[in-house]
């Protein structure tokens, strides 16, 4: 069930669970709540409607009298009726077919971040995208202005994207080593469709996908729907660790790697080159498929990473994504994947089966960013005003910190992978200070078995929230978790 945003008027003359009967009353009656749905438990409500436990219980036992709820032994309250005649097998058990559908839902930890980012109050320590402050939203509106004067199409794209889009990325990839057609570069709609594509498109259900350990892939549900699993292969500051690849990949005959070689997502790791060469030798000589994540590549503060593994890909051995998600606005929801043209012509067709194409409009303002060059301009103050970020947070944890934790030091991207003090949860510290407003990201999203790292984000709070919220954090490690 979804959150609950209504509360009893207090100052009403109607009685606090008589107004809680008519709520509840009106949601099934209307359908919204249909028969077999879980009420949350008796203290959830109360805390929802900000009342007294006992003033919940009298409006759940009036509602039991009626025959709309049922209490079930052992559960939580049940709609058990949608009419005062009307049998519960005369309407369509929802909560079954919520229950039955293919795709799995998201790890309950997930959801809860997922619902507390949308809380105007809540302070965003773990969150993966830039922050108001940092996205372009003047250049972007000179950039909408300027759109007026182009021919401009707002139907249906061709199925694998808007050809001047796909023009001026062939240009704009080739300053990074990467020589690709227009006809090998699909319009994605971010990153995460691309794989989403990839799992539907390209691997079998049973499959096993090769991925770092810790990785953002271990937060994405769409493979496991698909029946896809995941082996985790560790890694350190200079990258995936290469020693078990080819037993990890012979043991599971795994379709596939996916890979954030540069700036890495939670840890900040760059992939060296030396690994990158040894990785493309590898995957050559096992025939192993690389998903190359570059989202962030172009996100270093004094000097550029390695090329990408793209661009020492003679043997279409490497899928490469890119995005202007992390860059410049999460809302215009365009990407690229770069692969073999046929591997491009069978995902653009699933594409255009699943939503008929990206927004033409946002393909077309992306078009206008890089190829008039004020993207490449906003980089570069997006890169200061990241490093400017990454320090203040580092220097927070210098002074506050270094008594209870360990931490990297990024050389780009957006995240410092901290490392608890041992014995300290990571998965109970998120439980406590999000209950005091403040929302991070724990390792166990990244990988289930860790309970000791915290992603830290410095590019969504501003300045003086970070400032706020880590010192927060540091009272509170310090005063309810240290032993």
């Amino acid at each position: 069930m979804s959150e609950i945003n209504w509360k009893p008027v207090k100052s009403s003359s109607t009685p606090l669970y008589l107004q809680i009967v008519n709520f509840i009353r009106n949601k099934i009656m209307s359908g919204e709540w249909t028969i077999g749905t879980k009420l949350p438990s008796q203290r959830q409500l109360a805390t929802s409607f900000e009342v007294n436990r006992s003033t919940v219980i009298t409006a759940l036992q009036e509602l039991i009298a009626e025959g709309l709820l049922e209490a079930k032994a052992g559960s939580r309250t049940i709609v058990a009726n949608n009419t005062w005649n009307v049998l519960a097998a005369s309407s369509p058990n929802w909560p079954e077919y919520v229950q039955a559908g293919i795709h799995q839902p998201n790890k309950s930890l997930i959801q809860q971040i997922n619902k507390a980012e949308a809380e105007p109050a809540i302070l965003r320590l773990g969150t993966g995208e830039l922050g108001s402050e940092l996205i372009p939203a003047d250049a972007m509106q000179q950039i909408l202005t300027s759109l007026q004067h182009e021919p401009l199409s707002l139907g249906y794209e061709e199925p694998k994207g808007n050809m001047q889009l796909r023009e001026t990325l062939s240009g704009y990839l080739r300053n990074k080593g990467i020589y690709a057609s227009p006809s090998s570069i699909l319009i994605v709609s971010g990153g995460l469709q691309a794989l989403q594509l990839i799992a539907w498109g390209l691997l079998r259900k049973g499959s096993v996908i090769l991925h770092e350990a810790p990785s953002y892939l271990n937060s994405l549900s769409m493979f496991e729907s698909v029946g896809i699993r995941g082996v985790g292969i560790p890694l350190d500051r200079h990258g995936l660790q290469m020693e078990s690849l080819v037993r990890l990949k012979r043991q599971h005959d795994a379709a596939l790697l996916y890979t954030i070689p540069s700036f890495h997502n939670p840890t900040g790791a760059v992939m060296s080159e030396e690994r990158r060469k040894q990785l493309t030798e590898i995957a050559h000589r096992e025939t192993l498929p690389l998903i190359e994540d570059d989202v962030y590549g172009d996100l270093w503060f004094e000097d550029a990473p390695p090329p990408p593994l793209k661009a020492d890909d003679r043997g279409g051995n490497v899928l490469y994504l890119g995005s202007v998600s992390k860059a410049l606005s999460p809302g215009l929801r365009i990407g690229w994947l770069v692969g073999p043209e046929q591997v491009i012509d069978r995902l653009a067709d699933i594409k255009m089966q699943t939503d008929y194409g990206s927004s033409s409009l946002s393909q077309a303002v992306v078009n206008q960013w890089i190829r008039s060059g004020k993207y490449e301009a906003h980089l570069a103050r997006l890169r200061a005003s990241l490093l400017r970020r990454r320090d203040l947070m580092l220097d927070i944890l210098k002074h506050s910190f270094s008594d209870c934790c360990t931490w990297n030091i990024p050389d780009g991207g957006f995240y410092i992978w901290l490392q608890l003090q041992k014995g300290i949860s990571a998965r109970k510290l998120f439980q406590h200070v999000l209950q005091k407003g403040i929302l991070l990201n724990p390792g166990t999203i990244y990988d289930k078995f860790d309970d000791s790292h915290l992603r830290l984000s410095y590019a969504y709070p501003s300045e003086s929230e970070l400032i706020q919220g880590m010192q927060s954090l540091a009272k509170m490690i310090k005063e309810d978790f240290r032993q």
